[in-house]
């Protein structure tokens, strides 16, 4: 089951690769590779059973996609979702966490305790702020968190830091 995940993994992985190393062979001039690195943000799914929510605390945003097996036709859509379109998590201080192995025990999977597939979105806080059992897009994802009050209160911030 874990050579599946991870050819899957890697499959999904690969895709934004590949796009990257087509622009890396169109690129002509040093300017146009440092482009190319800056076009091409990423964001590196962890296993659960590597890492603890408290390793985020007031760092990042944990999004934790749960399911029974990684052949779970939601949790490959959830992935390929979220891999899709970075750059908006991680303007987000998004962090993604994966787990799709019930048996390995995760102190993460302890906690939250999910049936079959789940999204958990968690604040920097480190309290769970939306659960749903079906696969959510970047766009939702994004809007949800931009109502968070810390996400509002960082907008502020920034937007001061601008006006200066």
């Amino acid at each position: 089951m874990k050579q599946v995940f991870i050819i899957v993994l890697a499959g999904l992985l690969a895709m934004p690769v590949v796009a990257q190393e087509t622009a890396v062979e169109t690129a002509e001039t040093t300017e146009d590779l440092a482009e190319v690195a800056v076009e091409a943000p990423q964001i590196t799914p962890l296993a659960a059973a590597e890492v603890s929510l408290a390793d985020f605390l007031w760092l990042k945003r944990p999004i934790v996609i749960f399911a029974d097996t990684p052949a779970d036709p939601r949790f490959q859509q959830q992935l390929g979702f979220l891999l899709e379109r970075p750059e908006e998590l991680l303007e987000r201080d998004v962090v993604l966490i994966i787990d799709s192995d019930p048996t390995a025990g995760s102190e993460i999977r302890k906690k939250l305790r999910p049936r079959g597939f789940m999204l958990t979105l968690i604040g920097k806080d480190g309290g769970v702020k939306l659960r749903k059992p079906f696969p959510w897009d970047v766009r939702e994802i994004t809007h949800a968190i931009d109502k968070w009050p810390l996400r509002k209160e960082e907008l502020r911030a920034a937007k001061a830091l601008a006006l200066e």
